[in-house]
């Protein structure tokens, strides 16, 4: 098909995720025909960096001939088959790798297909284990706990444990009952603490709630460091840690959703290792397969494990499941994925160009414009305020985050922000000069937009 036949049905029929669908039509997006290394490439031709990696996902680059090869590979035994009632050689491979890569207590793999899914498991598992383990006239265990500002996908469940209200508020009559922690930054903090005094509160509020109502949790979901949908926000040194002691000492599962922070976007192979944290779940998606195919894991511990363990006629199985559960392509190309991470040692070139964006970075701290800079490995948020002494807002209607968007896509650089959060999340695997590339356009892409709307 020619462009304008695509975009016409692109704009008839597709409906894009996420998105107001007036203005994407309006708006003659890039139509991705073709990748080549971190660059995206459009059916007029054009070149892009991929400086979002593709929704969070892309690892070590498009078009990578290890993980093209071994899905051909793949392809030449069986793409698909079922895990219900059969094993297959990738899911089982996979899942050996996986439990030598993870915290030494997660020893079981669950598969599915997203982020969401993969927190959906959990929450359920973890519903599941407690129904299973305590007599039936104890107090059941119906709630959980999250973050405020959290987001863990678009399910039920996973809203249900979510606070993004622009997301998740028009479903409220559906979702189940949750208490939210408050989240431990300080930037947009409420009127009349200071920085010190807000962390000391939301500690005492961590441990208040848990406390409060340990009795009914069934587990507490977080995103390990840094909460990421909502707008990059950074929790302290210590938090974390803090987390898995009172969940331990009140004997409360903890999920530790690391579907954005894990696979080195924060400097680590996973999140919880920087303080040394071992969930009783972990889930994982997006770069798994290096960007290449949908795949989702639920990790969970030997003894949550052990609570469905039992004889068929104890009906005490996780009774859920998906058709492409496990599927072999996108196992192989996860496993592909892993052997690059050290074929390529990219941990330690993660912390290479965690360097040079902390450099570059820097370069903003004085911008009258940018209100914060949250950077942690290879995940950054840039808020960008009208004034940076009062920290207001740009009013809504400017879309300055878009703008600046479509300035930098005007310049070869694909980014998409949070609201007025300019969101960097370079490929693990990007080289130094694309990642100057990428700070370049995005810094003088800020500076245009602005100066647009001043004006």
């Amino acid at each position: 098909m020619q462009p304008d036949e695509l975009r016409n049905i692109d704009n008839d029929h597709v409906w894009h995720p996420f998105t107001q669908m007036q203005g994407h039509r309006a708006e003659n997006v890039p139509i991705i025909e073709s990748g080549d290394g971190f660059f995206l490439i459009d059916t007029e031709g054009r070149s892009y960096l991929d400086g979002v990696s593709s929704l969070w996902c892309n690892v070590h680059g498009h078009r990578v001939p290890e993980l093209d090869q071994a899905i051909r590979d793949q392809l030449d035994r069986i793409a698909h088959s079922t895990l219900l009632g059969l094993a297959s050689v990738p899911s089982i491979e996979l899942a050996d790798e996986l439990v030598k890569r993870t915290p030494a207590d997660l020893t079981k793999v669950f598969y599915s297909d997203s982020g969401s899914t993969a927190v959906e498991i959990a929450l359920k598992m973890a519903f599941q284990y407690h129904s299973q383990k305590t007599p039936v006239e104890s107090q059941p265990r119906d709630l959980f706990a999250c973050m405020q500002h959290a987001y863990h996908g678009d399910t039920i469940g996973s809203v249900s444990v979510g606070g993004i209200s622009i997301f998740h508020q028009i479903f409220g009559k559906l979702l189940f009952e949750s208490v939210q922690i408050p989240c431990p930054t300080t930037y947009h903090r409420p009127e009349g603490y200071t920085e010190e005094s807000y962390l000391e509160f939301c500690f005492a509020e961590l441990e208040r709630l848990l406390a409060e109502h340990h009795q009914r949790l069934a587990a507490f979901v977080i995103e390990p460091l840094v909460q990421g949908a909502a707008g990059m926000l950074m929790h302290p040194p210590g938090y974390l840690k803090r987390v898995r002691e009172l969940t331990s000492q009140y004997g409360i599962p903890l999920i530790a959703d690391e579907v954005a922070v894990g696979l080195g976007r924060t400097g680590t192979m996973f999140a919880c290792e920087q303080e040394g944290v071992t969930p009783d779940f972990l889930c994982l998606a997006k770069g798994i397969t290096g960007g290449y195919l949908p795949l989702a894991v639920t990790m969970a511990t030997e003894e949550i494990a052990a609570a469905f363990e039992g004889a068929h006629t104890d009906y005490n199985a996780f009774y859920h499941g998906h058709t492409y559960t496990g599927n072999s392509l996108a196992c192989a190309a996860a496993l592909a994925t892993l052997k690059l991470f050290d074929e390529n040692r990219t941990l330690d070139h993660i912390r290479e160009t965690s360097e040079v964006l902390a450099k570059r970075l820097s370069e903003l701290e004085d911008h009258p414009h940018v209100g914060e800079i949250r950077h942690k490995g290879l995940m950054v948020g840039i808020e960008l305020v009208a004034n940076r002494e009062t920290r207001s807002a740009f009013p809504a209607e400017q879309r300055m985050g878009h703008q600046v968007t479509l300035a930098a896509r005007k310049n070869g650089v694909i980014v998409r922000p949070l609201g007025d959060v300019m969101i960097l999340m370079p490929a693990p695997g990007m080289p130094t000069e694309l990642i100057e590339q990428l700070c370049d356009t995005v810094f003088a892409a800020i500076d245009e937009a602005i100066q647009m709307q001043v004006a």
